[in-house]
């Protein structure tokens, strides 16, 4: 599976949207340089409340571009970084991908694995009334959550990344294990 980096951004205060990049720079162990969720520890505002020693599963918001369309086709006008992400892919099924997966990110090393899945908040429908109901509903068949709004990872390897980079998605060994809320 490959795709491409269509996005990239960051944000060195709390907001819910990221401001679109020219290039981001991975640091392996902490996340996006200058961006507020940053660390080895936990950043969002909820789970550090909780408990600040927690590890940081969360140090890359990643995001499928395609999400972007179908929400169009709801009437909602979306684009890269409105919805607080990090990396805006386009070609790659973000949300099969098991948890573990390697992402490789353009062609300066930057590898990043993926954590889980965003559990988006009720901040979606302050950005625009309405939009949190696209990104999280219920399987018609078992009556579970979906969430669709981006995964989650944590960076392996640094490097820079930018709009136009392949992704490059390396799976882990099997069994393979379900994404799941980070």
């Amino acid at each position: 599976m490959h795709g491409v980096v269509t996005a990239v951004g960051s944000n060195g205060a709390y907001s819910f949207t990221k401001p679109r990049r020219d290039s981001i720079t991975l640091l392996a162990g902490l996340g996006v340089e200058g961006d507020v969720h940053a660390g080895v520890t936990v950043k969002h505002r909820s789970r550090v409340a909780r408990d600040p020693s927690q590890p940081n599963l969360r140090q890359v918001h990643l995001m499928h571009e395609e999400l972007f369309d179908e929400v169009a086709g709801e009437g909602f006008a979306v684009h890269p970084g409105d919805l607080g992400e990090n990396v805006t892919t386009r070609g790659v099924d973000l949300l099969a991908l098991p948890a573990g997966t390697l992402l490789h990110l353009g062609g300066d090393g930057a590898v990043v694995e993926v954590t889980g899945l965003r559990n988006p908040c009720l901040q979606i429908d302050a950005f625009q009334d309405g939009l949190l109901r696209q990104v999280v509903g219920r399987d018609p068949d078992t009556g579970a959550v979906v969430r669709r709004a981006g995964i989650m990872s944590v960076v392996r390897e640094g490097g820079v990344v930018r709009p136009g980079d392949p992704v490059r998605v390396e799976l882990p060994a099997a069994p393979h294990r379900p994404l799941a809320p980070v």
